[in-house]
């Protein structure tokens, strides 16, 4: 599954795209792709919430 920053950084590239074209049914069309990554992107939580790797445990401070 593609993370919220990802499909952010991409939603946001794509508006740059349309912004820098002259051909507005090209404009249309990545301003429309980027509202749908977008739309992906806003129920996803804004950290990463994946499994901790097996040897890191809440309780100890890093470097212990």
């Amino acid at each position: 599954m593609l993370g919220k920053s990802y499909l952010t950084k991409q939603a946001s590239l794509l508006l740059e795209f349309a912004r820098t074209t002259s051909d507005s049914d090209l404009s249309a069309k990545l301003i429309s792709k980027a509202a749908d990554l977008k739309s992906q992107a806003d129920p996803l939580p804004d950290k990463d919430q994946g499994p901790k790797a097996p040897d890191v445990s809440p309780d100890e401070p890093a470097g212990s």
